[in-house]
């Protein structure tokens, strides 16, 4: 059967050429005689895959020397309590800008363990656009600045970097992180789940100015201190094996192909021919501020909605799948990350210029 266009805002796909390499080493990796899902995390041979996988992030991204970059377990959900657990260090609060359904999440589990101040709150426009850097209310003694740049649901994104000046800005980059350079010495920390730009489910990679480890609240499990996993280079317990080896892979992907800036250039013309599909059909709507559109997530909305499944499942036959919208918003979805071949936006392209005709 041939492989489909899978529109999923993750998991994600991969790149067919990652897909198949590891198909190719499944059952020996590099005459090992073993499949990597069966190394131990402690022997040579799979130390040697970690620490590979590191190197590359690290040029991929250009990160700092005083950043350590951390390769663990429970998602980006388990980051939002593991933040306010590490870097209040002592203050009592920490500000919290809100643009969609993973900041909420992020701050319903902060204020479990802190004095959260939204310093932006989008939701009265439905999280439809960003709001500007002169309208962030921050405050002198917050702990750290989280944010969220792009809204996997909702398809917004931040168009500017916020400025937080000496307090550490801390971004859930789940759905960005890898997409394009990034400067990652404007942040105190970064964090991923893996299932859409890295690679397959089961890892989070965090990336941590060194100074905001090793001063945690009282109470905190040793499993959510960083300086533990830092110490221990992520293997304080068994890691996520297998999707750690694959991320690696997909970083070196990433590198054969131009790297980040390559990426980018990439990724934002697949979103400008969505976009521009969308925008000129008369047919399909994007209801985001133009100025605040993802380039990963795009979701749109057809003239009558009646029609959706049957969008839905005439795309299917096409070889495009996973294009429902999230279930609190409707509609459709596209997301377009790193691993979607230009190819793929252009069939989806072409199928709704077809669709739109026939119904519209």
């Amino acid at each position: 059967m041939a492989r489909v266009f899978n529109f999923s805002a993750g998991p994600a796909m991969l790149p067919q050429v990652v897909i198949e390499q590891a198909r190719d080493e499944m059952l020996d990796w590099n005459g090992s005689g073993m499949s990597v899902m069966e190394m131990s995390h402690r022997g040579k041979e799979y130390m040697s895959i970690a620490a590979q996988a590191e190197a590359d992030l690290r040029e991929l991204l250009a990160i700092p020397a005083n950043y350590k970059v951390l390769f663990l377990q429970g998602g980006a959900s388990s980051q939002f309590a593991m933040v306010p657990l590490n870097l209040l260090r002592g203050k009592q609060g920490a500000d919290y800008i809100n643009t969609g359904d993973w900041s909420k999440k992020a701050i319903t589990e902060a204020k479990r363990f802190c004095q959260v101040n939204v310093a932006a709150d989008t939701s009265a426009g439905n999280f439809t656009a960003c709001p500007a850097q002169a309208d962030l209310k921050l405050s002198a003694d917050a702990a750290y600045v989280h944010y969220t740049p792009n809204e996997t649901i909702r398809g917004v994104e931040f168009p500017y970097i916020p400025a937080t000046g000496e307090v550490p800005l801390v971004a859930d980059m789940s759905s960005t992180l890898l997409s394009r350079p990034l400067d990652v010495s404007q942040y105190g920390l970064i964090y991923a789940g893996a299932q859409k730009n890295i690679g397959p489910a089961g890892l989070t990679v965090v990336i941590v100015r060194e100074d905001l480890m090793g001063e945690t609240v009282v109470g905190t499990p040793i499993m959510f201190d960083y300086k533990i996993h830092a110490d221990a280079e992520s293997m304080y317990n068994t890691p996520a094996t297998y999707s750690w080896y694959l991320a690696g892979l997909v970083f070196q992907w990433l590198k054969k192909n131009g790297g980040l800036t390559q990426m980018a250039a990439v990724n934002r013309r697949k979103a400008e021919k969505l976009y521009a599909a969308i925008d000129n059909s008369g047919f399909y709507k994007n209801p985001v501020d133009t100025a605040c559109r993802s380039w990963m997530n795009v979701p749109f909305t057809l003239a009558d909605s009646e029609l959706d499944t049957v969008f839905l499942s005439e795309a299917k036959a096409a070889g495009l799948v996973t294009l429902k919208g999230h279930r609190s918003v409707g509609g459709m979805r596209a997301s377009i990350y790193n691993a979607m071949p230009e190819a793929g936006v252009d069939a989806l392209v072409a199928f709704m210029a077809d669709f739109a005709q026939r119904h519209g």
